[in-house]
């Protein structure tokens, strides 16, 4: 069986966590490729809402084993706060949970690190999570970083207390902080963590595989946050697209099947960075409004903008995406028009193509409206009627243009608040 991937098209806040949760009773295992805690997957459940940062998504579904994968970086910290929220709603994951041996410790330090190198760059801040995400990437690719594996070797702490030492010295470079450090409490984490279950991914994944059982990769942020495709400098440590996968998990190529991608029906960015839809409006706020566009894991306010048409089709074609979700479609239905970029000006000239560099080429946008439905598309899909002409209209324009079918609709964040067509 190959293995099926699940990526956000846009910058991050698709929607990825409702949709895995909604397709994981077809999977046997759901496994996080990438990423750290600086994601935010929310799901809404029988117990209410939760928000998931580092486990994926299939969690809930009781007969599925849940991956947290080799390309993951990890706090301790964090991942215990979030299995004891798990337990407080009567979702044990002793059983279900897995967690790769060559996945990356995210430190106090890092995060250190992290808060002292944004606040020496004043106003050309990236918009950092300051969750310690980008130092410990750097640390693995500079052959430094303490792996999950390594919380069962004797020299675990001597090792910790040398790469503390370090960071500090690199941290002074930037200038001198205020930060609070908690290592009895990331300490006493590891202790907590050491009772779950160590695999090792790549073995255990491709024997997976071999014996028939069905794989769905989750990834986290989007890909215009991808650390090579996407808008930098201004993106996350990871590679956040289907190619992840195979380095995330240990998966040959050969292996990939279908690419689900997730759009919202409009644009939102988290921190800064260039955003070519993005809406300084009445528009923009009341997209922002009615989206509820608040960062899960920050609550940073989200910048939003209208669905770019050029973006996504970037997004599609470097992913190989063979199907596309569209989700928050429910706040279109409040719009007289809906409004998409149709395509680009770039020195002068229309293109359907992103430029180098969005952070400093010259370019502005072209924009394609349609009629809007103006019914709520939620009470359509409950009394089982056809949905609306002009959203067809506009679904099918999307298809052809994305040469990709639009087969799930989300009309809200409950699990069955879905339109599939």
């Amino acid at each position: 069986m190959p293995v099926d991937v699940l990526i956000g098209l846009q910058w991050g806040d698709e929607g990825k966590g409702k949709i895995v949760d909604y397709l994981a009773n077809n999977y046997d295992v759901i496994c996080r490729f990438q990423g750290g805690p600086n994601a935010g997957h929310t799901i809404y459940t029988d117990s209410g809402k939760f928000v998931l940062h580092t486990i994926p998504s299939g969690i809930f579904r009781s007969n599925t084993i849940n991956v947290i994968g080799n390309g993951v970086v990890i706090d301790p910290i964090t991942l215990r706060k979030e299995i004891l929220g798990l337990k407080e709603i009567g979702v044990d994951v002793s059983q279900n949970l897995m967690i790769a041996q060559k996945a990356h410790l995210i430190l106090p330090s890092h995060r250190y690190l992290d808060a002292a190198s944004e606040a020496s760059k004043g106003t050309a801040k990236i918009g950092s999570t300051l969750r310690g995400i980008g130092p410990t990437y750097m640390d693995k690719t500079g052959r430094n970083g303490l792996r999950y594996g390594d919380i069962f070797r004797s020299n675990f702490k001597e090792r910790y207390f040398s790469l503390k030492e370090k960071h500090i010295k690199l941290g002074d470079v930037h200038g001198a902080i205020d930060f609070e450090w908690n290592d009895e409490e990331w300490f006493d984490s590891i202790e907590f963590l050491k009772s779950f279950k160590v695999v090792n991914c790549e073995y255990f994944l491709n024997k997976s595989l071999d014996e028939g059982k069905k794989v769905l990769a989750e990834g986290a942020q989007g890909v215009m946050l991808d650390i090579d495709y996407g808008t930098y400098p201004y993106v996350t440590s990871s590679n956040t697209i289907t190619a992840g996968v195979c380095t995330g998990l240990g998966v040959a190529p050969s292996q990939i099947g279908d690419v689900i991608g997730i759009s919202k029906a409009y644009c939102t960015r988290v921190g800064s960075g260039p955003f070519p839809s993005e809406l300084f409006d009445h528009h923009g706020e009341k997209l922002q409004e009615l989206g509820n566009e608040f960062g899960a894991t920050t609550g940073r306010p989200r910048r939003c903008g209208w669905l770019d048409l050029v973006q996504l089709k970037y997004s599609v074609m470097i992913n190989g995406v063979t199907k596309i979700a569209l989700t928050k479609s429910d706040v279109m239905d409040h719009f007289d028009n809906i409004t998409i970029v149709d395509s680009y000006n770039i020195d002068g000239q229309v293109s359907h193509e992103l430029p180098y560099d969005l952070c400093d080429e010259n370019y502005t946008t072209n924009l394609k409206s349609f009629k809007g439905w103006k019914c709520k598309l939620e009470e359509v899909q409950k009394n089982g009627e056809p949905l609306p002409n002009a959203f067809e209209t506009y679904i099918t324009y999307l298809e052809k243009n994305l040469n990709t079918p639009i087969p799930i609709i989300s009309v809200g964040p409950g699990r069955d608040e879905l339109i599939v067509r």
